[in-house]
């Protein structure tokens, strides 16, 4: 009976190794303040580096407390995350491979392990035990890493994507209360939503009466462009500015009229220079040609 619940009792190798990482956190830490990964983000301070490998190890800890050491929805991973996987993005950004990276995940383990095998309360089998047991820990730790920095690493393609949208779709002030989009390129969801994003904005900032959306370097439009293009228009209007498009060439043209899209509502011109004349002269401004009138005189 004594043995029974004596049994019942023990630790299991997880829990051990649980209670080896929150007695030995702050010499871990002090070990892996030293090691690349950390060493190449805390540049600064190594006491910055320390308090990121304690944190770290206590997080560890708490996964092996939980005896969920292969698990990588572990609550305890959410700082590993945190803490680890920012130092990850911060490498990749840096110009290190997700390989590189995993490496030097990889080297934390020996540090951890030494100090493991100097713990002399074990028999050999608990001792081989823990270290499976570890080994599977930082296993899945290397895992969690490299799948934050594979996530921080879409959102950087994603942020820097949309970022290339906004730069490719520039607003520009043509005259007072007249705005400009210059479109280039093909025409899909994403950015034509940062063209009417833009342009609204425009709108307000400068308020302007008419904003003109030149499609000249649109190679071809489709129904789906055409779309786009006449939501913007809807929306422009609401904000109190009455859209020109201008730019439409004669391929351009038929195409519209072959897949029967209705653009009667919308005031359009074959250029920008004539869009720019039709705005100038809706609102009452006269521009004058000195050159012809200077050849007239003469």
């Amino acid at each position: 009976m004594a043995d029974h619940e004596a049994a019942a009792h023990r630790k299991s190798p997880a829990q051990d190794v649980g209670d080896f990482l929150q007695r030995r956190r702050e010499q871990i830490a002090q070990r892996w303040a030293d090691e690349a990964l950390f060493r190449t983000v805390f540049t600064v301070s190594r006491d910055e580096a320390v308090e990121a490998g304690r944190a770290v190890v206590e997080a560890l800890a708490a996964v092996a407390a939980a005896d969920r050491t292969e698990d990588l929805g572990a609550p305890g991973f959410s700082t590993v995350r945190d803490q680890l996987g920012r130092m990850a993005a911060s490498r990749a950004r840096s110009g290190a491979t997700s390989v590189q990276i995993a490496h030097e995940v990889a080297a934390l383990r020996p540090s951890v392990s030494e100090l493991l095998a100097a713990e002399s309360d074990a028999t050999p089998a608990q001792a081989e035990e823990r270290a499976v047991t570890l080994t599977a820990l930082l296993g899945t730790l290397r895992l969690v890493v490299l799948e934050t920095t594979l996530s921080e690493g879409q959102d950087l393609i994603d942020r820097q994507r949309l970022q290339l949208l906004e730069v490719a779709t520039p607003v520009i002030k043509l005259w007072t209360g007249v705005v400009a989009v210059p479109l280039i390129g093909t025409l899909d969801s994403a950015r034509s939503q940062v063209v009417m994003e833009s342009l609204l904005e425009a709108v307000v900032a400068q308020q302007a009466r008419f904003a003109i959306l030149d499609i000249t370097g649109v190679p071809t439009v489709d129904s789906l462009v055409a779309q786009h293009l006449m939501k913007t228009v809807a929306a422009a209007r609401l904000m109190g500015a009455e859209c020109i498009v201008s730019g439409i060439r004669p391929a351009i043209a038929q195409t519209i009229v072959h897949l029967g899209i209705d653009l009667g509502s919308v005031v359009t011109r074959a250029t920008l220079a004539d869009a720019l004349a039709y705005a100038l002269h809706q609102q009452g401004s006269v521009i004058v040609d000195q050159a012809r009138t200077g050849a007239s005189a003469q």
